[in-house]
């Protein structure tokens, strides 16, 4: 077998040759791999490679790893080095440490940006990385994908090298310490409950039912939209208030998907009624999602995503989340000084030990209902000032 012979997933790079399989195959356990030198026996392994990847191709053999894995599975599958970054990884995630992360953000977050560490330094032992490489690394990350993924993968960067540290797989300091993270500029865009009120119309007009409670709870509670198109049987739940039994969502056992913080969310007579129509002769089962589509599945992020984008107007780059920004500033619009009733409200980490805050003020449906007297409050001043 001569030298040029080219072999699929087999690339040639300056005289060495290697095994890069696609996302798919190495879904199913072919995993990137260097071979060494462009030589005879480099291409013999190669091209073994690829007939294997044909059997399971033409399921003739079971793959390495079945392709409905985990990521978890698919990456033990992988073979690191001892005492390198990517074995440190593997270590990390069969604890149950790395199982109490919430799944958002081992899914969102940790996953994505392992993958940029793992192209980069996985065989790599960690004691041999200096400021310079980070540095230079972090630059590319930059060119080639923007701050915010820069931003995010150094964050990870700096907390798998605490890990690496308890781990005893490294030994010095983070040399990325000696470096800026510079972040993105913060979303500020924020909506008002007048254009709330015409995007839940025109979902019920696109007869999008599902989609215009979506945007109207998110509206009221201030959940994240992936709170509230998770949202199942079991958080559904009537309050007595004054003279009607008000519907609310109690993400208190739960807790919210990205940090699993207890959460309440409130919503209006409007919002109920909207909510009470749509689900009109439906039985909710404590684990079934309240907005679904038809096949009963939730919403994806993307899915969801794209159905707000298609009720918004053209050349509207603001995004649901951004509601959840425009409940606070119309709060503290109205002069609301206790940063309680804000934390109680988005349970987030407003306050500044939320540990204490979780301990001594868990989170109550009277402050949240405080909330939302300051909510609207300040909308009205809002909107006398703009008359």
């Amino acid at each position: 077998m001569g030298h040029g012979v080219k072999i699929p997933y087999s690339p040639v790079k300056n005289g060495k040759r290697y095994w890069q399989p696609t996302k798919a195959m190495q879904e199913q356990g072919f995993l990137p791999k260097p071979l060494g030198r462009d030589d005879d026996r480099s291409r013999k392994v190669a091209l073994g490679l690829y007939e294997a990847w044909l059997k399971v191709l033409n399921n003739e053999e079971h793959p390495p790893v079945s392709k409905d894995a985990s990521r978890e599975v698919a990456e033990a599958a992988r073979r690191y080095p001892p005492r390198s970054i990517g074995e440190a990884f593997q270590r990390w995630i069969r604890t149950e440490e790395w199982r109490a992360i919430p799944y958002s953000t081992r899914t969102k977050v940790l996953w994505p940006a392992w993958y940029r560490v793992r192209d980069a330094w996985a065989e790599a032992d960690p004691d041999t990385m200096t400021f310079e490489l980070i540095s230079e690394w972090r630059k590319e990350l930059v060119e080639d994908h923007g701050v915010g993924v820069a931003h995010k993968t150094l964050k990870f960067w700096r907390k798998l090298w605490k890990i690496m540290r308890a781990l005893k797989v490294a030994r010095g300091d983070d040399p990325s310490l000696g470096m800026r993270n510079k972040a993105p500029a913060p979303r500020w865009q924020t909506y008002s409950e007048g254009e709330a009120v015409i995007l839940v119309k025109r979902a019920i007009r696109a007869r999008q039912l599902q989609l215009a409670c979506i945007i109207a709870v998110t509206w009221d509670t201030l959940f994240s939209p992936g709170d509230v198109r998770l949202l199942a049987g079991k958080h559904v739940a009537y309050r007595k208030q004054g003279r009607r039994k008000a519907l609310f969502f109690d993400r208190t056992e739960d807790g919210r998907i990205k940090t699993g913080r207890a959460a309440i969310g409130t919503v209006g007579p409007r919002t109920q009624r909207l909510c009470e129509a749509v689900w009109q002769g439906v039985e909710h089962l404590p684990d079934g999602y309240v907005f679904r589509k038809p096949n009963g599945q939730p919403f994806r992020d993307h899915e969801l995503a794209k159905a707000f984008a298609a009720i918004r107007d053209p050349g509207d780059d603001r995004q649901l989340r951004d509601m959840r920004r425009s409940g606070s500033g119309e709060a503290n619009a109205s002069g609301v000084s206790n940063p309680g009733l804000l934390s109680a409200k988005l349970a987030n980490s407003i306050q500044t030990s939320n540990a204490l805050h979780k301990t001594y003020a868990p989170v109550d449906h009277d402050a949240v209902i405080e909330f939302d007297k300051a909510r609207l409050a300040g909308r009205q001043k809002r909107r006398a000032g703009n008359e």
